[in-house]
C-alpha cells in the first residue's frame, strides 16, 4: 500500500477572483491575484527550492532558498513572499541564483551536525533533499567558532523533542502552533 503524495505548493492559495498572467522560465501562467510566485511556479510543476515554506502556513521568507529574479527589478526576492503581478517575467534557474542558493545552503550545513547516516530523518529530510537540489557536495566552512552543534536537546514536552543542533530557525513549527493549532492566541 502506498501513501498518497500531496503536492506542497509552498504557500496558501489566494482566494481572489481576479486573475493575473505572468511568465515563469518562459512559460505563461494565469493565477489568482495575490498568489505567490512560488505557488504560481508550482502550478507549472516548477518546484523552487525551499525550507521554510509550506502551503499550510503563511509565507515567512526566512530560509532564502527560494530566491528568484524578476526582469526589470533589482535584487533577488523570496518567491514565497513575493506576490505575482500582471506581465512580470520571472526566472527561477540562473547561474546567479544557483550560486546564491548553494551559498545559503552551505551556511545552514556549516551549523548542522553531520550525522545524516545515523539520523532518524535520513532519507526523509528536507535539509538533505535541498542540499542535493542546490548541488551542495562540500562545505568550505569549518565547525570552529560559535554554533549550535553541541546544544542539548529539550525533551521536556511529552509530544515533541526540540533539538537546537538541528534547528535552522525557519519558524515553521512556531507558525504551525500559532496558525494551525491556535495555541498562542
Amino acid at each position: 500500500m502506498a501513501l498518497i503524495q500531496e503536492i506542497d505548493y509552498g504557500t496558501p492559495a489566494s482566494k481572489a477572483e481576479k486573475r493575473v498572467t505572468l511568465t515563469i522560465d518562459g512559460q505563461k501562467v494565469s493565477v489568482p491575484e495575490g498568489t505567490s510566485i512560488m505557488r504560481a511556479a508550482m502550478e507549472l510543476n516548477n518546484e523552487i527550492p525551499k525550507l521554510c515554506a509550506t502551503d499550510s502556513v503563511e509565507a515567512y521568507g526566512s530560509c532564502r532558498l527560494c530566491l528568484v529574479e524578476i526582469e526589470g527589478r533589482n535584487g533577488t526576492p523570496a518567491s514565497c513572499t513575493t506576490p505575482v503581478a500582471d506581465g512580470i517575467v520571472v526566472k527561477t534557474q540562473t547561474p546567479r541564483l544557483k550560486q546564491l542558493r548553494k551559498g545559503v545552503m552551505e551556511l545552514y550545513i556549516s551549523d548542522h551536525p553531520l550525522d545524516c547516516l545515523t539520523c532518524s530523518a535520513n532519507g526523509d529530510c528536507e535539509l538533505q533533499d535541498m542540499a542535493g537540489v542546490v548541488g551542495l557536495r562540500e562545505v568550505r566552512y569549518g565547525y570552529e567558532g560559535d554554533n549550535h552543534i553541541v546544544s542539548k536537546k529539550d525533551e521536556s514536552n511529552p509530544y515533541f523533542t526540540y533539538d537546537p543542533a538541528k534547528c535552522i530557525v525557519c519558524s515553521r513549527c512556531v507558525r504551525a502552533c500559532e496558525e494551525v493549532q491556535g495555541t498562542f492566541g
